[in-house]
């Protein structure tokens, strides 16, 4: 049977809604699944963790180092921790997970299954390729299996879970040329892009990083996150953490606004899992039509700001 570990991302005692999907890919490969906090003090997060419904126990590894999740810290104490028995070491596929899973994976010389959106056993999975364009079914070679795992493809589970906490110590040696400075990060009221169920996005037909108020302005109205194609960020308008895209953030919400959006592949491969994509653009041709559940061709500086109103 297998025996899976999680690793939890979290930040400010909160636990990231990510691992709830990494547990429902767990659930798929089926076996014990436990997951593992990384903590100063891992208890409040660890007891977030102990609801999720499918976890059989978690770890709470409690150590000063980890108070601020750096790669080269966690990736020593992670593979401590996979060595006791675990044929899986899974992630959440967010920048977080993609930090961390190689390192693990180079340390237990084993080959890392990216992206992972689907399961057909213990070590065979489906993963994107081409940009999402194609789905290529891999399966990984013989020895524990260290994945990322592709959150806009899996359902979050529920969180009536009772699991079992316990305490770990992990003797490992942590590596010295990597140290915590400083955090630099943009503070929004906004949901979180990558986990929100409604997102609002912007792309260069905006003009402007002042013209963006429009896209927040509607935003707001309906409590979504705020989002940008690739054009509009290289062009200044936004930071590059709002980019939705192949090179961005993959996401998956219920409802997704594309105002001003062509719809390059690249951005395409960002959204394709949304559940329903609504397109402003006033090019009746951009490709952005081809994938959207409801399309309006117009100009967007009067659309949105009429949208919003009535809504």
């Amino acid at each position: 049977m297998s025996k899976i570990l999680i690793v939890a991302e979290h930040a400010e005692g909160k636990l990231n809604s990510g691992v709830a999907k990494t547990v429902a890919a767990a659930k798929a490969i089926g076996g014990e699944i436990h997951v593992a906090v990384f903590a100063a003090d891992a208890a409040a997060v660890a007891a977030q963790a102990a609801k999720l419904d499918g976890v059989n126990k978690v770890l709470a590894v409690n150590n000063p180092a980890n108070a601020q999740p750096l790669a080269a810290l966690l990736a020593p104490q992670v593979v401590e921790l996979a060595k006791s028995g675990y044929t899986h070491v899974l992630f959440p596929g967010t920048t977080f997970g993609k930090d961390l899973a190689p390192r693990v994976a180079a340390k237990l010389d084993v080959q890392q299954v990216s992206d992972v959106m689907a399961v057909h056993g213990p070590s065979t999975f489906d993963r994107p390729i081409y940009a999402g364009n194609a789905i290529t079914t891999v399966q990984a070679p013989a020895g524990t299996v260290v994945a990322t795992v592709r959150l806009a493809s899996f359902q979050a589970v529920g969180n009536t879970g009772n699991a079992s906490i316990e305490t770990v110590k992990i003797d490992a040696v942590l590596p010295s040329h990597t140290r915590f400075v400083k955090l630099e990060a943009q503070k929004s009221e906004r949901p979180d892009l990558q986990s929100a169920a409604r997102v609002v996005s912007g792309g260069r037909a905006l003009g402007s990083a002042e013209n963006f108020k429009i896209i927040y302005a509607l935003a707001d109205k309906i409590g979504a996150a705020v989002g940008a194609s690739r054009a509009a960020v290289d062009s200044g308008y936004v930071p590059n953490d709002m980019q939705v895209g192949q090179t961005g953030k993959i996401i998956a919400p219920e409802l997704y606004f594309a105002i001003g959006i062509s719809g390059a592949i690249q951005h395409l491969a960002g959204i394709k899992d949304a559940r329903t994509i609504v397109a402003i653009n006033k090019d009746p041709e951009a490709p952005i039509f081809e994938v959207a559940d409801f399309g309006l061709v117009g100009d967007l500086f009067q659309i949105v700001p009429e949208l919003t109103q009535k809504l």
